[in-house]
């Protein structure tokens, strides 16, 4: 199978959130079929759906990747488990989360995964680092580019820019 492109959202809110982010996408990097290709900034967040938590670090990394959509997930899930996370509390606090935004142009849906991740629309936690690093994109079933999902989100949510992605980049190179 030729390499694919797929976003990966992430996001920590327990812990020192930072080291777990770069402890995971550092893990993921590692892995033969996979390979980091951008990265976005980090952005504090607050919470969504689950409100009484600490504040998110929210971004998203584009990956090349030989692995199907499912096998990507299972990958995501063992790096998840890892770095500690724990299931209890559906949007509640985590060490690390990492979803599969888009993959390729795929639309995809299954009981267990669904591409485009099916809130991506309501998410500005997910949309802003998405637009930051591909902004022009056309979302598959949308019609739409991410910086017009951005736009047009009905999500008000706070967010604000904790480190650029230059320097989360140089963050990576050191570990």
């Amino acid at each position: 199978m030729h390499e694919k492109f797929a976003y990966i959202g992430f996001g920590s809110n327990v812990g020192d959130r930072v080291k777990a982010i770069v402890l995971a996408l550092s893990s993921l990097n590692a892995s033969p079929a996979i390979r980091m290709r951008n990265v976005s900034s980090l952005y504090e967040t607050e919470a969504v759906g689950y409100k009484n938590q600490a504040d998110f670090i929210n971004g998203v990394v584009e990956l090349s990747t030989s692995l199907t959509p499912v096998r990507l997930l299972r990958r995501l899930q063992q790096v998840e488990k890892m770095v500690g996370r724990t299931r209890e509390i559906r949007w509640g606090p985590r060490t690390i989360d990492l979803d599969i935004l888009l993959y390729d142009e795929l639309f995809y849906a299954s009981k267990e995964l669904t591409i485009p991740h099916r809130e991506l629309q309501n998410r500005r936690f997910a949309l802003a680092p998405l637009a930051e690093i591909a902004q022009d994109h056309v979302v598959p079933g949308t019609g739409k580019s991410v910086i017009q999902l951005l736009k047009e989100t009905a999500d008000a949510s706070r967010i604000r820019l904790l480190m650029t992605s230059v320097d989360f980049k140089q963050k990576l190179q050191e570990v």
